[in-house]
């Protein structure tokens, strides 16, 4: 989990794919954070993203680094954790986010993966796979 965290912070930003009825939604994010043993996200209650996983928690996202040659997969289920704990810990660790959220209002939301496998890729590699 430690080296799926480092690689998508070293990425800068990665892309999350939720679905949406039957259809696929792709949008950024950037926040990753390990806390108490969880590999977390965060966003706003009030966003699509939020009320897609809530349906549909099964998530994917992909992460390149910078050179463009390696990539990461990572599929799972996202679970949300409304503890104020995580709240404070993600903001702590984003505190440019700290102007639109805080781990006390309604908005505010973390999910950590469950059942995950991350894929690392590379155009020069076989594909390494984990789990957690």
């Amino acid at each position: 989990m430690e080296e799926v965290e480092k690689f998508i912070k070293e990425a800068g930003a990665y892309f999350l794919a939720t679905v949406d009825g039957d259809e696929p939604k792709v949008r950024p994010f950037g926040t990753i954070n390990i806390f108490e043993g969880k590999l977390y996200i965060q966003t706003g209650k009030s966003k699509n993203v939020s009320k897609q996983i809530q349906a549909n928690g099964k998530v994917q996202l992909c992460a390149m680094d910078k050179s463009g040659s390696k990539w990461l997969r990572l599929s799972g289920t996202l679970v949300r954790d409304d503890r104020r704990e995580p709240k404070v810990d993600m903001l702590e660790h984003y505190p440019e986010l700290k102007a639109m959220y805080s781990p006390d209002d309604d908005n505010t939301e973390v999910l950590y993966f469950k059942d995950a496998t991350a894929t690392f890729c590379s155009f020069t590699e076989a594909p390494r796979t984990v789990t957690f």
